[in-house]
């Protein structure tokens, strides 16, 4: 068979290629429309959403915080507001001139403008703070410069018309917007309230954008109001006079506190030093934010002889006219037990002299009778009963305070030299609590035996205005019989008398007032064990009322350096001006016949 010419051949080979090219590329065309198909059909709704959700941006706005006021008079005023201050921010990427953004803007917050220029050059980030709290006079200022990268966030901060007064009450709330210390901290999801939400379409820059009709809300709900059960005035007295006593006994901490011993409200409560809420970022020794007479536990010292007493005459293994020999020590566990000089030695003693002389020989004789005679275990059950279940030591109050103490109260099971630690605790040592404790628990044996938890708070009002008030919480309303109130009571007035025929002439109070009241003195422990010979805690706690305790008052001075036994010399007199200060200007009610 003859063969195509060469020119036909050639023609031929050229068509079998260009039809296979055409097919390929039909080929590349039929894909493509099934990938497009099958991106912008089929999976249409998937990639819309992950593209929205480059720029969907989900925000918290953040709900008014809640108020906190007082009692003032019979009026309220208020201790925390909020006001609305500016934080000022920049995005280095954005920004267009460094040097001239910053002098700019350091003109306006008073800032450093070379600090500034630096910020606003960092590498690798889109954010940086340059000055937090300025004014709205400051916003303004800088929004209307319209400065590139430049921008402005409104934030919530507290502000304490008061001042400093309370400070350790109320605590802070921090740059994150958390409650801290105090009542911020105790009650900070009430506080707070709930926040909204804001999901916003953004330009390249994270800008919501909020004329987007994608933009969904959800209102913020503002916090709770709380009105404190605190007296404004009165807890103004308190601090003055706190401050007083211990710059008279040459301390540098002290705590005093003023309670209700009907229902367990707390109308004035201080510590020394203090700080002022508003500053917070600018203390150095975070110690100043404790409200020590709820977060520092110490050894009480003898103003735990009243509990004491209590017990025993609750138990009735004395009564308020018992007389004993008393040997002028004991030898416990190999170690002696003794009195301060003033207690006239070995003789016959009464109770009304174990708590005016202070004896801690007197103390121990009370615990061994509980015990049949003798320090056992049965006598240590038994106080422990009390100073645990019924006195509520060696557990939290509940008191709405950030970071409250538990103190302790030790073992009557185990332990070295159980019955020397238990003799200790029956005069205020080897165990500790706060003021607070101590002042609840007096409350409990004076009342007629009712022990109600402390409490800070009055009312709570929530957002729709509904308003709740707190009633008193009754843990225990048999501490002790409602016939050991007045013995006690009657027990601790002769103390006050006595420290007057001591020479307290500060101690001397109108005739138709009830005050009773008793010292405190303990070596302060060692962090090697036992107890520094030359530094001592004062405390000192008491009651002022007529024919009922109105009002219970709690000191502690920590190792004041001004001579003499540091119940009497350093917390004495500040509870004497507290107690003063009640009468004079807190109606006291007299009794009604003197």
């Amino acid at each position: 068979m003859e063969r195509p010419p060469l020119k036909a051949r050639l023609s031929l080979s050229s068509n079998r290629r260009l039809y296979l090219w055409y097919g390929v590329l039909l080929f590349i065309i039929a894909v493509i429309i099934l990938r497009l198909f099958y991106l912008q059909i089929i999976r249409h709704d998937y990639y819309q959403k992950k593209a929205l959700n480059d720029q969907l941006k989900q925000y918290s706005i953040a709900g008014d915080r809640g108020l906190i006021e007082a009692h003032q008079g019979s009026g309220i005023v208020p201790l925390v507001l909020n006001q609305k201050l500016y934080t000022l921010y920049a995005d280095p990427t954005l920004v267009k001139n460094p040097g001239g953004t910053a002098a700019k803007l350091a003109a306006i917050t008073n800032g450093n403008s070379q600090k500034y220029s630096g910020l606003v050059k960092t590498k690798n980030t889109r954010y940086v703070i340059l000055a937090k709290r300025l004014s709205e006079a400051q916003n303004n200022k800088i929004l209307s410069l319209k400065l590139p990268g430049v921008g402005l966030q409104a934030q919530d901060f507290r502000t304490y018309p008061q001042g400093s007064l309370a400070s350790q009450i109320l605590g802070f709330v921090n740059d994150a917007g958390q409650g801290t210390y105090g009542i911020e901290q105790a009650l900070n999801q009430q506080l707070e309230g709930t926040p909204g939400q804001l999901r916003a379409i953004t330009d390249v820059r994270g800008v919501p954008l909020a004329a987007s009709h994608d933009n969904v809300q959800i209102d913020p709900k503002a916090g709770d109001k709380v009105l404190l059960t605190v007296n404004l005035a009165m807890q103004k007295e308190l601090e003055n006079y706190l401050k007083t006593g211990i710059q008279r006994a040459k301390s540098n901490s002290a705590s005093a506190l003023i309670m209700d011993p009907n229902s367990g409200a707390i109308l004035a409560m201080a510590n020394w030093p203090t700080y002022d809420p508003s500053q917070y970022f600018n203390v150095t020794d975070a110690s100043v934010f404790q409200d020590a007479a709820v977060s520092m536990p110490l050894e009480i010292g003898s103003i735990m002889k009243v509990l004491t007493t209590s017990a025993a005459l609750d138990q009735k293994v004395i009564t308020p006219t018992t007389s004993y020999n008393d040997p002028g020590s004991w030898v416990v566990d190999g170690f002696r037990i003794k009195n301060v000089e003033e207690d006239g030695g070995p003789g016959q003693h009464n109770i009304a002299d174990v708590l005016n002389l202070s004896m801690n020989t007197g103390a121990t004789w009370m615990l061994m009778q509980m015990g049949g005679g003798q320090l056992d275990q049965r006598g240590r059950n038994i106080w422990h009963d009390y100073m645990v279940n019924r006195y509520q030591l060696g557990k939290p109050t509940g008191v709405e305070q950030g970071y409250e103490a538990s103190g302790t109260i030790p073992s009557p099971d185990n332990g070295p030299a159980r019955d020397l630690t238990y003799a200790n605790t029956a005069f205020g040592q080897s165990m500790t609590a706060t003021p607070l404790q101590m002042a609840a628990a007096l409350s409990s044996v004076i009342n007629g035996g009712i022990y109600y938890q402390p409490h800070l708070v009055d009312q709570i009002s929530d957002s729709s205005g509904k308003t709740t008030t707190v009633k008193p919480k009754v843990i225990d309303n048999h501490v002790v019989s409602a016939s050991v109130s007045p013995e006690i009571r009657s027990l601790m007035e002769y103390v006050v008398r006595g420290h007057l025929a001591e020479g307290y002439t500060y101690m001397k109070f109108p005739s138709n007032y009830s005050v009773g009241g008793k010292t405190g003195t303990a070596q302060v422990p060692s962090p090697d064990g036992g107890y520094y010979s030359d530094r001592f805690n004062g405390t000192y706690y008491g009651y002022v009322g007529g024919d009922k305790p109105q009002y219970v008052i709690a000191v502690r001075v920590s190792n004041p350096h001004i001579g003499g036994y540091a119940g009497s010399t350093a917390a004495q007199p500040i509870f004497a001006d507290l107690a003063h200060m009640l009468i004079n200007d807190f109606n006291v009610t007299p009794k009604t016949s003197p």
